[in-house]
C-alpha cells in the first residue's frame, strides 16, 4: 500500500525533528478539490545544524466540513503532536481568514500550558503577506474590472483556434512585434497571472487593433483610453508584482524582505495618492484602504528580522518610521522594546541551561581542592555564591551581544545569505545567534490563495493524493514548484493502467526517474 511509502517517510522525519538544534516554524493552507473535498497542508520551516534551511510538507490531508477555527485548531493539532513538535515550535503563517485568529488562539492556549511558546505568543502568529497583497491588489483591479474582461477576452478568442494565432502572428509582424513573446492566459483568482497578462497584451495592443479589424467576429478589443488604462495600472502594480515574487521564493530566506517591501509599497500608495491623475488617484486610494486595514502596520515578528539581516539592523526600521510618523514614533519604540524583550528571553533560557549543566555536574572531593574558608558550610555558601556571581557575569556578557552587533558597522547593501553570515557569528555571539537561526526561517509568505486540485488529483483517494504531495517533497524539497510538481506526478500515474497494490513500486520508480532527471 502507498500509505508504507508515507510511514517511511514519517519515520525519516522523527529523528531529523528530534536533533533539530532550534525552533521549527510552519504554514499550513487550505487547498479544494473540483468536487469541493477540503484539504489541509501542514509544512515545517526549520534550519538545520549545518544552517541551511529546510522546508518539508509533512501532512496533506483530508479535511472535511466545517472548516471553522476550532475544527482548523484540532486538525493541526492533532497533527503537530503527531510529529512530536508541539514543544519545538516557533511560528506559525496562515492566510488571512477569520476563521485562522481563532484557531491560532486555540493553539496558543495549548503550547501555554506546555509552557512552550516564545515571548508569551505575542509572535506566534503571521497573517500570508503574499495572500494579503493578493486581496488588496484583486480590490484595485475591481476598478478596471470591464476592461481586463476585455483583455481576458481577446487573449481566449485570439488563442482559441490555429487560424486565429496564425492571423495574429501575421499581424504582430506588420507592427514589426516579436512573434515569440506568447499571450497569456490569467487565472482570475491570481491577481500576478492577471498582471502577466495585461502586460503582455499590452505589448501585442497594436497587433490586437489590427486584427479587429481583419476579422468582423473580434468584437473585444480595448479602446485606446481603455489601453492607456491598462498601461497606467500596470505600471502601478509592477512594485506589487516584484514584492509578490520575492515572498513566494523557497530555496531562501524571505522573512527579512517583508519589511523594506512593504515599506516600499507604503511609500508608493502614499505617492500616489497625491496623483493629479483622479483616475490613478481613485485606484490608490482604494488600494490604500485595504492596506491601511491590513498592513499598515507592520508585523513585529518581521520588522525584528529585519534587525538580522547586516544590511539594514535596527537602523533601517528607526529610518523607515522615522519618514512615514516622524521622529520618536511610538511604533519604532514598540519594535525596539519587543526586539531586547525577546533577546532577553533568549538570554535567560541559555543562563537558565546553563545553570541547569553546572547543578547536574557533580564533583567529588577526590576531583577538587578544598578551600579551607572557615568549615563546610561557609565553603558550601561562598562557592554557591560564586556559582551565582558566574551566571550573572555570564548573562551580562550575553546581554551585550545585542548591543555590540548594532554598534558595529552595517554590511554593504549587496546579495548576501543571512543564515551563512550568522553561522559564521555564532561563537562571537551565541545567543543572538540562535534567536537568529529560530526567527529567520519564520515564513512572511507561502501562497497567493484559491489553491485547487485538477480533475486527475481529485479523483484520487485522499490518501494516494497525500503521498503524491510528501512523497515528492521530501525527494527534492524545495528545488520544484509544489504546483508543478504534482501535476507531473499525477499526469504520470494517471497514464498508468495501474492499482493501489502496486501504486508504492511506481512512485518510487517515477521519482527516482526525475530525480536523475534534475541531477543530470
Amino acid at each position: 500500500m502507498i500509505l508504507i511509502y508515507v510511514d517511511t517517510d514519517s519515520n525519516l522525519f522523527y529523528p531529523i525533528f528530534y536533533k533539530c538544534p532550534r525552533r521549527i516554524c510552519l504554514t499550513s493552507d487550505a487547498w479544494t478539490s473540483i468536487v469541493t473535498d477540503g484539504y489541509l497542508s501542514l509544512t515545517a520551516h526549520y534550519v538545520n545544524s549545518k544552517w541551511v534551511l529546510q522546508k518539508r510538507i509533512l501532512n496533506f490531508s483530508e479535511f472535511p466540513p466545517p472548516h471553522i477555527g476550532v475544527a482548523i485548531a484540532e486538525k493541526l493539532s492533532g497533527l503537530i503532536k503527531s510529529w512530536g513538535i508541539e514543544r519545538k515550535l516557533f511560528s506559525i503563517t496562515l492566510d488571512n481568514a477569520s476563521s485562522n485568529d481563532v484557531c491560532v488562539g486555540l493553539l496558543k492556549n495549548q503550547l501555554h500550558l506546555m509552557n512552550s511558546i516564545v515571548y508569551d505568543g505575542k509572535l506566534f502568529h503571521l497573517r500570508c503577506c503574499a495572500h494579503i497583497l493578493n486581496l488588496i491588489v484583486q480590490d484595485g483591479l475591481k476598478q478596471i474590472d470591464v476592461v481586463v474582461e476585455k483583455v481576458r477576452e481577446c487573449v481566449k478568442y485570439v488563442k482559441g483556434s490555429s487560424v486565429r494565432k496564425t492571423r495574429f502572428s501575421q499581424c504582430c509582424s506588420r507592427n514589426l512585434l516579436d512573434t515569440k513573446k506568447a499571450l497569456m492566459q490569467d487565472v482570475p483568482t491570481r491577481w500576478n497571472s492577471t498582471y502577466m497578462m495585461l502586460s503582455c497584451s499590452l505589448y501585442y495592443r497594436l497587433a490586437f487593433s489590427h486584427h479587429s479589424l481583419s476579422d468582423s467576429n473580434f468584437h473585444d478589443c480595448p479602446s485606446s483610453d481603455e489601453w492607456e488604462r491598462v498601461e497606467k495600472m500596470g505600471r502601478f502594480l509592477n512594485v506589487f508584482y516584484h514584492t509578490t515574487l520575492q515572498f513566494l521564493g523557497s530555496l531562501y530566506p524571505t522573512s527579512n524582505l517583508y519589511f523594506p517591501q512593504i515599506f516600499g509599497i507604503h511609500l508608493k500608495l502614499v505617492e500616489e495618492k497625491k496623483n493629479p491623475d483622479e483616475y490613478m488617484k481613485k485606484i490608490a486610494t482604494q488600494i490604500w484602504n485595504k492596506f491601511n486595514k491590513y498592513l499598515a502596520d507592520f508585523n513585529v515578528l518581521l520588522a525584528i528580522v529585519v534587525v538580522f539581516d547586516p544590511r539594514y539592523k535596527l537602523s533601517f526600521i528607526e529610518y523607515c518610521y522615522k519618514k512615514l510618523y516622524g521622529k520618536g514614533s511610538s511604533k519604532f519604540k514598540a519594535i525596539e522594546s519587543a526586539l531586547y524583550e525577546l533577546y532577553d528571553e533568549y538570554v535567560q533560557a541559555s543562563k537558565n541551561a546553563t545553570t541547569s549543566d553546572l547543578t547536574s555536574h557533580q564533583w567529588s572531593n577526590d576531583n577538587i581542592r578544598q578551600i579551607n574558608v572557615g568549615g563546610e558550610s561557609s565553603q558550601k555558601n561562598i562557592l554557591e555564591e560564586f556559582d551565582e556571581y558566574d551566571n550573572d557575569d555570564l548573562g551580562s556578557k550575553t546581554t551585550s551581544q545585542l548591543h555590540v552587533y548594532l554598534l558595529e558597522p552595517r554590511a554593504k547593501r549587496t546579495s548576501i545569505n543571512m543564515l551563512e553570515f550568522w553561522k559564521a557569528q555564532q561563537y562571537r555571539y551565541p545567543e543572538l545567534a540562535k534567536l537568529a537561526m529560530d526567527i529567520i526561517s519564520s515564513e512572511s509568505a507561502f501562497s497567493l490563495g484559491g489553491r485547487n486540485l485538477n480533475e486527475y488529483q481529485s479523483s484520487m483517494k485522499p490518501d494516494v493524493v497525500e503521498a503524491l504531495v510528501c512523497s515528492r517533497d521530501s525527494l527534492f524539497g524545495c528545488k520544484v514548484d509544489l504546483d508543478v510538481a504534482i501535476d507531473n506526478l499525477t499526469q504520470n500515474v494517471m497514464n498508468l493502467n495501474i492499482n493501489e497494490d502496486n501504486i508504492e513500486v511506481i512512485l518510487k520508480k517515477l521519482m527516482l526517474e526525475e530525480e536523475m532527471g534534475i541531477l543530470a
